[in-house]
């Protein structure tokens, strides 16, 4: 999110070496590597699997073309629907597009979420990194495949285009919440679909927040409502029934903040007051009780009001924060409420006082996505560590030509 005037930024190019294909349902333009790895034969070898599936689905034979495969209504049918669907469950989410194309009996089965709710069932999680680097433009990186893949433009008028603007990922969807004149609007993206539609609005409309998902549920807090007051007010999303849910406020109004889920619980952290002040106390809600809690001094590390919200992450419920000011990281000690530096950001990926830097979490690893400032185009780079004891270790797991300002990010587990 940005606070004022946003700039423009070129469009992102495509490196020569880079090399793209589409997908044959979903549309997804996808950029692989240019040399060959091991995953990449273990992916063609089940291409021809699925191909020769396809042709036997597409037998002329009424009811199976005698190796077991029904036509085109069925799913593979000598080991049954329901040990069908459980090996589907298994498959990378990056294959459910090609794996959609075999007959409508897969397509209706991938588009209807039923397979994303049995994966969180059965905890299987693959996490994509979804930012924006140019106002209307999105991608998305597979960290597991290696793969980078292009969202359909965002529809959008001038005033969204020029406004505040945040983004969450919640279930299978990438919502995204900007301002217009006097209003406030949500457009959703859902990966079932693969396409843009408006999104259902909140209870109390606003920005500059503090949000966080877990599952299929996300929480949002504060920020300002499109008069500018600072709003205390707080309402959970579900993205299964697509309805939102008014919660008890926190204790104290606050806008510019950034949220979590840690132990089951969200966070509320940093953040201004209506009188401009930086608050350094965060707020806990239990989603039990239905309660918060105001924890003292649990953010002191705020650098001012033209800042960027706390750039914060939780790895296997372990919370870390991106000091951009310092170019560090740093770990918070839940026992003793306080932060100790890790070590060093990575070196390549400018801010502007925090602006155009992601720090987020993806799985089991913290990432970093950025780049340096140039003019006329530059570098994005998504830098990887997975915690652990000692000083940070980061590793480049993808680069590409791009703008390198990141207006927007969210991590979708699904």
């Amino acid at each position: 999110m940005l606070e004022g005037q946003s700039c423009v930024v070129s469009r992102a190019l495509l490196s020569p070496c880079e090399q793209e294909s589409n997908w044959v349902f979903l549309s997804y333009h996808l950029l692989d590597p240019p040399c060959k790895r091991p995953l990449d034969i273990v992916e063609e070898e089940e291409a021809m699997a699925i191909t020769r599936l396809k042709r036997r689905n597409s037998s002329p034979s009424d009811s199976s073309d005698g190796q077991g495969y029904q036509s085109d209504s069925s799913l593979i049918n000598t080991i049954g629907r329901d040990n069908s669907i459980n090996c589907l469950l298994r498959c990378s989410r990056s294959d459910y597009g090609v794996l959609a194309s075999l007959n409508s009996s897969f397509r209706s089965i991938i588009r209807s979420g039923l397979l994303y709710r049995l994966r969180r069932q059965a905890e299987i999680v693959e996490h994509w990194v979804y930012f924006s680097c140019n106002v209307l433009e999105w991608e998305a990186f597979d960290p597991n495949r290696q793969r980078w893949m292009h969202l359909p433009q965002m529809p959008s008028n001038e005033c969204f285009m020029c406004s505040d603007k945040e983004s969450l990922a919640v279930g299978t969807e990438l919502l995204v919440f900007g301002k217009e004149v006097t209003s406030h609007v949500i457009l959703r993206y859902s990966i079932l679909t693969n396409s843009w539609t408006p999104g259902v609005k909140m209870n109390t409309p606003r920005c500059l927040f503090g949000s966080a998902s877990l599952g299929e549920r996300a929480i949002l807090a504060g920020g300002c409502d499109a008069r500018g007051t600072i709003l205390s007010s707080a309402e959970l999303y579900n993205s299964e029934t697509r309805t939102w849910m008014t919660l008890p406020s926190m204790n104290k109004p606050r806008k510019m903040c950034s949220g979590v889920f840690m132990d089951g619980k969200f966070f509320v952290i940093g953040g201004m007051s209506n009188n401009a002040t930086p608050l350094t106390c965060g707020e806990e809600f239990n989603l039990v009780t239905k309660t918060w809690r105001v924890i003292p001094d649990m953010f002191p590390c705020q650098v001012g009001p033209t800042g960027a919200p706390p750039l914060v992450a939780v790895v296997n419920n372990e919370l870390y924060s991106a000091d951009y000011a310092e170019k560090v990281v740093r770990k918070y000690d839940k026992k003793n409420n306080l932060w100790v530096t890790l070590g060093s950001l990575p070196e390549r990926p400018d801010s502007m006082n925090g602006w155009g830097l992601a720090f987020r979490a993806c799985g089991n690893r913290l990432i970093v996505i950025g780049g340096p400032r140039v003019l006329g185009g530059g570098i994005i780079e998504l830098n990887s560590w997975i915690p652990k004891d000692g000083p940070p270790q980061w590793t480049t797991i993808a680069s590409k030509h791009s703008a390198s300002f990141v207006y927007n990010c969210a991590v979708m587990g699904c």
